[in-house]
């Protein structure tokens, strides 16, 4: 007999890849040039000639036999002692190797750190909007999964539903900054107050509450935006990292878990990364993708189009009378709808206009959309007056 669980999700798909399948079927029919397809986070720049440099001199020089052998199960050695270095130099950090596991991106980070630091029936806490594939990672481990409301004017932390929220069962708090979907980025404030809460808390319920960070939109942050290093705030903390958006490398799938030093256990936490592996066949990233990366983890994409994108969409739409909080990073908008239904606003755009925008409801926050502006300039334009005919369809 098949498992039923696992039956049953496939009656629930993304939301997000419905929209963008459509978007697909709709282009076979009238062309691609006559679609604005905002639906998915698919970075849109090229990623850094230095990487795809690297790739050839490891491929033309490197003992093919070495180059593609087997990971060992904790990553390479060197690419651990570079991300390590890395993040040392630019945040002021102190890991060492023992402190980085190589991932199969974000997702595969996400689900590594909640197994460690979660068991049976505890509680993980994440903020609304949110990133819909938590529920199967926060799942998977057997948690729950607990969504705070949000706070549509500023879509920073909703502390006083938070704090309402808190309870002994709390193992960890999980968070996504700069944010998908809003491109909102969490204030020193907002995380020094969480930090100070979650200590409180700890020292309350008598154990440990690990704050996951889930970053992969950490260097798109536009100019002027505060956007502080989470785990320098707060002991307990484990980052999760891909290199998806920053090196344009979504299908090289290639991340990392950085457990903070200062953590309770910290030694043991990547070797139980380790250990995990073995039951979700996960096994580490390819060597030649781990080795890639060590060279170019300082710099990243062209990602100036996303913030021009973002200052354009914001600027017109606004304009138009669409309510928006102004993104401080990432590669997407949040507006508001211009009904209560989202999903019924969004069919309309794409039925009757080919606009292609995302309802909010699987992000847990009702009446607004996502727009994913990692586009061509000429595509945010052309959307322009698209905005305006929907708006005009609601007046």
């Amino acid at each position: 007999m098949i498992n039923e669980y696992y039956k049953e999700m496939t009656g629930k798909g993304s939301v997000i890849r419905e929209f963008f399948t459509y978007a697909n079927a709709r282009a076979a029919e009238i062309g691609k040039e006559n679609i604005v397809n905002f639906s998915l986070g698919n970075p849109s720049v090229p990623t850094p000639q230095e990487f795809t440099d690297y790739m050839k001199e490891l491929l033309e020089n490197e003992d093919p036999v070495a180059l593609h052998g087997y990971s060992p199960t904790l990553g390479k050695d060197s690419t651990r002692e570079a991300i390590a270095a890395s993040l040392n130099r630019r945040f002021g950090m102190n890991y060492g190797k023992e402190h980085i596991f190589p991932t199969t991106g974000a997702a595969g980070a996400i689900a590594h750190a909640v197994r460690c630091v979660v068991k049976e029936g505890d509680e993980v806490i994440t903020f609304a909007p949110y990133f819909p594939e938590y529920n199967p990672y926060i799942e998977g481990a057997g948690a729950v999964l607990k969504v705070v409301p949000a706070d549509i004017e500023t879509f920073q932390i909703n502390f006083d539903a938070f704090l309402e929220m808190m309870n002994e069962k709390v193992a960890a708090v999980l968070i996504n900054s700069p944010n998908n979907p809003s491109g909102i980025v969490y204030s020193t404030e907002t995380i020094t107050r969480l930090a100070d809460i979650l200590r409180e808390k700890q020292e309350e319920y008598g154990h440990e509450i690990f704050l996951l960070t889930d970053e992969p939109y950490r260097e798109i942050v536009f100019a002027g935006t505060d956007s502080p290093f989470v785990s320098k705030f707060y002991d307990n903390s484990i980052c999760c990292y891909s290199f998806s958006k920053s090196l344009s490398l979504p299908g090289e799938r290639i991340g990392y878990v950085a457990v903070n030093p200062k953590a309770k256990d910290a030694e043991y936490i990547v070797p139980m990364c380790g250990q995990i592996s073995r039951f979700t066949g996960h096994n580490c990233p390819p060597s030649i993708i781990q080795l890639a990366v060590e060279k170019v983890l300082d710099i990243t994409s062209d990602l100036s189009i996303y913030e021009r994108n973002a200052d354009k969409l914001y600027r017109e739409l606004t304009r138009i009378g669409y309510h928006i909080v102004k993104p401080g990073g990432t590669f997407y908008m949040f507006p508001r709808a211009l009904t209560d239904d989202a999903n019924e606003f969004c069919w309309r755009a794409a039925k009757e206009l080919n606009l292609i925008i995302v309802p909010s409801d699987s992000f847990r926050v009702p009446g607004h959309f996502r727009i994913s502006y990692c586009v061509t300039e000429d595509v945010v334009e052309q959307s322009i007056p698209l905005f305006e005919k929907l708006y005009e369809m609601y007046s």
